[in-house]
């Protein structure tokens, strides 16, 4: 694993340790790598919102398609 050093000014790094207590981290790492995860998992998500947005229009659905969905799902 890496190793990086940042600086905080004194605000964040007390509303970091405070963040590690209340929400039961072991230390800072593990909060700033949550932080890091959570930050990945949206741009990841906003990605797969314009790519779905830019697609070409779906085909509508009706009643009959959902049973057969339903009906595949059951391996009939």
């Amino acid at each position: 694993m890496s190793t990086i050093n940042i600086s905080l000014p004194d605000s964040l790094k007390h509303f970091v340790d405070q963040q590690v207590t209340e929400r039961g981290y072991g230390t800072s790492s593990e909060y700033v790598r949550e932080l890091i995860r959570h930050d990945q998992d949206r741009q990841s998500l906003r990605r797969l919102l314009l790519e779905g947005a830019s697609s070409a229009p779906g085909a509508p659905v009706n009643d009959d398609y959902f049973a057969m969905l339903r009906k595949r799902a059951r391996g009939q």
